[in-house]
């Protein structure tokens, strides 16, 4: 995976106003059929790496497991993010494939 592209995938997709960050936002983009890709971090705690899983099953919605908390965080300009919801459908692609690769 090329991580620069991917990183910068993400941004855009922030900058776009096509993406949700944190526990709350991502579970309730899930819920209501608005977010197309979770993007978890590789170091989320068990329990929110479960939770997310069950969830994403449950609401079919596409789940990658890719990067770490601060990485995920730094490419939207945050301090630390463990969940992403990406809303759209053609940046969702784009990650998936960048991740993928």
């Amino acid at each position: 995976m090329d991580e620069r592209k991917f990183y910068s995938m993400v941004g855009l997709a922030k900058r776009a106003g096509k993406l949700v960050s944190g526990d709350f936002a991502v579970s309730k983009g899930i819920k209501a059929g608005e977010v197309r890709l979770a993007i978890l971090a590789e170091d989320a705690s068990e329990n929110t790496k479960k939770k997310f899983t069950n969830m994403c099953e449950s609401y079919n919605t596409e789940l990658i497991v890719v990067g770490n908390i601060s990485l995920l965080g730094r490419a939207l300009g945050k301090e630390k993010r463990a969940v992403l919801g990406i809303t759209d459908e053609g940046f969702s692609g784009s990650i998936i494939k960048i991740a993928e690769a």
